[in-house]
């Protein structure tokens, strides 16, 4: 999931992006309003996390803007300002949640789970595709009984086609939700994660949950029994050529 967090404290910042990038997240980071606006207009973001007490437009002034531009994505206002009346204010500026310093880092990722769950359609906390399964709580997953071990950034991959799945997504898309704007889309990056979580989720019975939809990108799905069946055909086929060969 990709974040956009609106800080002008540099050493909170610090702290928020670090936390959150070793919980898989991917984190832009702004310091004022109007680079915030600018940053929604151009990248897809799954949650923004807006500090009220920003240079400039403030956060109150700024999530109302992002509202009157249509965009849809969970805002979490965070902020030392805790009376009521600011509260009242934040939420009824467009906010989805509201959350006062200073804070515990857990109860922030718990906030976002939560806001991650509401928009668009219902996020569930696990994700079930075939015969794998993802705790998006405990950021794990499995396939079948056996534990899949992860990296945060092959998790975040996975989870982001998980929860697209059935649906072919292109490398574009992968990485606007998956890395921040440092990433480089000349480099070669995506496909070598993804074939590391191919590696990992490897084949249960001849059934490939990650494919390759080439020149389209790719699509996390539970294999038909008819895929399955023709897997297995072919494998058959190989193994009776194989056995008609003279041996030396």
């Amino acid at each position: 999931m990709r974040l956009l967090l609106v800080e002008d404290d540099a050493r909170i910042a610090r702290f928020v992006v670090r936390g959150l990038q070793e919980q898989s997240y991917a984190v832009d980071v702004v310091a004022n309003g109007d680079d915030a606006l600018y940053q929604v207009e151009i990248n897809d973001y799954d949650v923004v996390i807006l500090d009220v007490l920003i240079p400039g437009k403030d956060g109150f002034a700024t999530c109302r803007a992002i509202r009157t531009r249509e965009k849809r994505m969970p805002i979490l206002m965070l902020t030392a300002r805790d009376a009521v009346d600011d509260r009242i204010q934040g939420l009824d500026s467009g906010a989805d949640d509201y959350l006062t310093k200073p804070f515990e880092f857990g109860e922030l990722l718990a906030r976002l789970r939560a806001l991650l769950r509401r928009p668009r359609e219902l996020r569930p906390a696990q994700i079930l595709v075939g015969d794998l399964e993802l705790d998006t709580g405990s950021q794990t997953a499995k396939r079948g009984n056996r534990s899949i071990s992860l990296t945060a950034k092959e998790y975040a991959l996975l989870e982001f086609l998980a929860r697209n799945a059935n649906r072919v997504i292109g490398r574009a898309e992968i990485a606007e939700h998956v890395w921040d704007e440092s990433f480089d889309p000349f480099s070669n990056l995506i496909e070598v994660y993804v074939n590391r979580l191919r590696r990992k989720l490897g084949e249960e019975d001849g059934k490939p949950l990650l494919q390759t939809r080439r020149g389209s990108g790719y699509i996390l799905c539970a294999p038909t029994e008819s895929s399955a069946s023709a897997g297995r055909k072919i494998e058959n086929s190989a193994a009776s050529r194989n056995s008609r060969k003279p041996h030396a």
